[in-house]
């Protein structure tokens, strides 16, 4: 396994372990018997009247996955918000990617801001990231003792600098920006100087503490044989792991998303299932890997036939194909790394109208015989068996 960032040492405390976690951090195909893996909760849908969606047997689990939002691109649209999910295991919630619409989602989730542990970045597109410093701004020693808030740190764990630009398709010049491709750190004090105003007027005013003292940042080391070269963004290799505390243990590899580098996948093991998110990606034998007999596989998907219809041009669809999984292609992904259910998110296209939910469940299902479920937000799927 390759060497840990030393963030991650930090942040492995001895825990308390039943079955599932009694191998120890000895790599991912020991934490993935089988037998020791409840399966997923069913997602027997009901809509509620405020429009959240959940399982009746999900709000009985003790871990249960929360999608958040679950379309793809940065572009407002209709039926979904940006991309983001929770995985929430007893009273700590744990966040993967910030698109956009997702600090009001939280709230509708009814997941306590102050009970939000880690935050878990993929990459650097907008889509996933545009309120990743805004779940702190927004909801930071707020004085309304009524209101839930964040008051102590929060693990934000991501893409460090990516170290080059890729090659731009038709020559055209960067944005004349230093540093051209920062990673989390830079973003989050970039962030912080553009709203330095008010963030200082609200410490004088109302007694905040320093915004800083709510998050700590950690940017991924990448493994040895990893690096900034486009050619590879993704070349073969071990998960590694992030992170562990008494509820999770975090793994991480590299996926395949051109052109952007780093782009992550990460797998959350925990007492009751282990739940896997793809991030953006081709399919890719890294996530396969990661995923080895996982209980869920959070996985995005685009319909490319879609964008066909839509006569787009050349360069775009290739675009498409090269960077994202056709729903068509899924469910190999899934068949092969041999996961009990296929959860289908970061839909492109994110209009439910535009794709009904009968052919995303009906292409993702192809090549693989376990339970498929296509997302939307709010959705909320049980982890294992209902207390």
């Amino acid at each position: 396994m390759p060497e840990l960032p030393h963030e991650a040492k930090r942040r492995s405390p001895t825990m308390p372990r039943r079955s599932l976690l009694q191998a120890g951090a000895v790599g991912i195909g020991a934490l993935t018997a089988a037998s020791a893996m409840p399966a997923v909760a069913s997602a027997s849908v009901a809509r509620a009247p405020t429009g959240q969606q959940t399982s009746r047997r999900a709000d009985r689990c003790r871990t249960r996955l929360v999608l958040l939002g679950t379309a793809a691109g940065p572009s407002p649209r209709m039926g979904r918000l940006g991309m983001a999910s929770a995985l929430v295991v007893g009273d700590r919630a744990y966040l993967v990617d910030a698109g956009r619409g997702m600090v009001d989602q939280v709230a509708r989730a009814e997941i306590p801001f102050g009970s939000i542990s880690d935050v878990l970045v993929t990459h650097l597109h907008s889509d996933h990231v545009a309120e990743l410093f805004n779940l702190f701004l927004l909801t930071w020693g707020n004085e309304n003792p009524n209101r839930s808030t964040i008051s102590r740190p929060v693990g934000v764990w991501g893409p460090g600098p990516a170290g080059a630009l890729p090659p731009a398709r038709d020559g055209r010049p960067a944005v004349t920006v230093e540093p051209q491709t920062p990673g989390l750190v830079e973003y989050f004090e970039r962030s912080l100087q553009a709203n330095a105003y008010d963030v200082n007027v609200r410490v004088r005013d109302t007694g905040r503490p320093d915004i800083r003292s709510v998050y700590q940042l950690h940017e991924l080391a990448l493994p040895a044989g990893a690096g900034p070269g486009h050619d590879d963004l993704a070349p073969e290799m071990q998960p590694f792991l992030v992170f562990e505390d008494d509820r999770v243990r975090v793994h991480a590899t590299l996926v395949h998303h051109p052109p952007m580098f780093p782009c992550y996948a990460f797998r959350f093991d925990t007492e009751d299932g282990s739940v896997v998110f793809s991030g953006d990606t081709t399919a890719s034998s890294n996530l396969v890997r990661l995923a080895r007999a996982a209980d869920v596989l959070v996985h995005e998907v685009i319909e490319t036939s879609y964008y066909e219809a839509q006569n787009w041009p050349p360069g775009r669809l290739a675009h498409l194909r090269e960077s994202f999984t056709d729903v068509s292609e899924v469910g190999a992904v899934a068949a092969a790394a041999d996961v009990r259910t296929l959860v289908l998110s970061h839909l492109a296209p994110g209009d439910p109208e535009a794709v009904p939910d009968s052919t995303w469940h009906r292409k993702a299902s192809q090549g693989f015989d376990g339970q498929v479920i296509v997302g939307h937000d709010l959705l909320q799927i049980g982890v294992g068996a209902p207390g």
